[in-house]
């Protein structure tokens, strides 16, 4: 699979189709919210099955994910299966429409929208084998893509597409095929191509179906790092942590103007994922046996938001992963923004950096996004593992004399002393230099101190937030309803 690089981008034909399949290169993107919270209600609505799926409670949960089940074009579809002990991946679509109620919270209604089916954002979610992490990395709308050619529901051919915006991918099969499940599984289908990966689950969210979530979990505490006003959204938070309801907490998702922000769809993701963070945590939070009533309209409401791809439509799965997720730490939630790069053709569209490959070989290796599993389970040294075997402590083997000890002393180095590594904050969670500069530790990033920001070291470009130093600094006090 070709690299998806910055210096391998060649100029862009925007909106031409051609015979031959495409070099799946040059690829860009940004991000932006409903996806990034669907992953929170896929999650939120499994962790909570496993405390309300008895008797009929079960049965209209039931009916609920068959009611939102779309059938996917795949021949090989997977099926949903948590006890095989595989890593679990699907793409998260957020529906931007105005049907169905969506246009009071998708800024309303304007000529030519009605029955509008764009994709404002695109994720791949890697739940792992072991069930001890979850992976988000995000495609935004904006990317510059090569896409191969798809089919729809009915059989009918869309041609391969080269140099068009990755969202348009979705609203160009919705148009061709005329259903959710054509649109959504060209999606997955680019996605494929563009990531090395073998993907045949989706799940898509709207507006709408994102407020009532949230409004069932019972509303999500979010630290507001500066006074935020932006008269587009409605949204009026001062400074600290607060409880916002569903509307609000969209609101707050998809604000581009106003105070607290640059205007850029890249630092909205910042926003993006500190609000997936905390919709886990809360619904974690939850007592999944003891508040089976809340639980059981929370779950209700999740799945009601969502539209499921058959593979995963599954009650009795979603019941078995929810009880492996049970113990999942939102620590190891890891979402990030791709690192990208300016279009060299159009400064408004941007394409993966050169390290972008790595995020996707994380994924396809069912590795984190941030360390290494891998090392946690390196052999000692041999040495070491010598010494054990013997029975005996190496250093016991030998007794150094006084001349041993002086000549120590009196010689100089011939290897200068390693240099001392730097120092993890437990309260904050980060690195401080010398300077005053804070790095997260996980990306090298660095970390915005008025708003826990983090930019990649390389591209200077927004890649996530510092989740636990938003938290503990900069809004370190009680949650307070608004």
């Amino acid at each position: 699979m070709a690299s998806h690089t910055a210096k391998k981008t060649r100029e862009a034909y925007l909106g031409s189709s051609r015979k031959a399949r495409p070099r799946h290169s040059a690829v860009a993107w940004r991000i932006r919210h409903r996806a990034l919270a669907a992953v929170a209600c896929v999650v939120a609505a499994a962790l909570v099955f496993a405390g309300t799926a008895v008797a009929s409670i079960w049965i209209n949960l039931n009916n609920a994910v068959q009611e939102g089940a779309v059938k996917t074009v795949f021949a090989d579809e997977e099926k949903l299966d948590p006890n095989e002990g595989r890593p679990i991946k699907f793409v998260l679509i957020g529906q931007d429409t105005r049907d169905d109620g969506n246009a009071e919270l998708s800024g309303g209604m304007h000529d030519g929208e009605d029955g509008l089916h764009n994709a404002d954002t695109t994720m791949v979610v890697d739940i792992s084998a072991k069930r001890d992490f979850i992976n988000i990395v995000s495609i935004p709308r904006d990317s510059i893509v090569d896409v191969p050619d798809c089919r729809t529901s009915d059989g009918k051919d869309i041609p391969a597409q080269y140099g068009v915006m990755f969202n348009s991918v979705f609203s160009t099969a919705y148009r061709e095929g005329g259903d959710l499940s054509t649109a959504a599984s060209c999606t997955v289908t680019a996605v494929n191509a563009l990531t090395g990966m073998h993907i045949t689950n989706f799940v898509v969210v709207d507006f709408k179906g994102l407020s009532g979530m949230i409004d069932a979990i019972g509303g999500v505490d979010v630290c507001i790092p500066v006074d935020t006003v932006d008269a587009n959204t409605d949204m009026d938070l001062r400074k600290g942590m607060r409880h916002l309801d569903g509307r609000q907490a969209t609101n707050y998702a998809r604000m581009r103007h106003g105070t607290g922000t640059d205007g850029s769809d890249i630092m909205r993701t910042t926003r993006q994922q500190y609000l997936v963070k905390s919709l886990i945590a809360e619904a974690i939070s939850k007592n999944m046996f003891t508040q089976t009533s809340e639980l059981y309209q929370l779950a209700l409401a999740a799945i009601r938001s969502l539209n499921i791809s058959s593979g995963m439509a599954d009650t009795n799965a979603l019941v078995a992963l929810a009880l492996s997720l049970r113990h999942l730490d939102v620590s190891h939630v890891y979402a990030q923004t791709v690192p990208v790069v300016p279009a060299p053709f159009d400064p408004n569209r941007v394409v993966w950096a050169d390290n972008a490959a790595e995020v996707w070989q994380r994924l396809r290796d069912d590795r984190p996004l941030y360390g290494d599993d891998a090392a946690d389970a390196s052999p000692a040294p041999e040495s070491t593992a010598k010494d054990d075997a013997d029975g005996k402590d190496k250093d016991d083997e030998t007794t150094p004399t006084p001349e041993a000890d002086d000549a120590a002393t009196d010689t100089p180095s011939a290897t200068p002393s390693a240099k001392p590594q730097p120092t993890v904050d437990p309260k904050t969670g980060l690195i401080k230099r010398e300077d005053g500069t804070l790095i997260d530790p996980n990306t090298n990033g660095v970390v915005d101190p008025e708003n826990g920001s983090i930019r990649d070291p390389e591209t200077g470009q927004y890649i996530g937030i510092a989740y636990q130093y938003l938290n503990t600094t900069i809004c370190s006090v009680p949650a307070k309803s608004e």
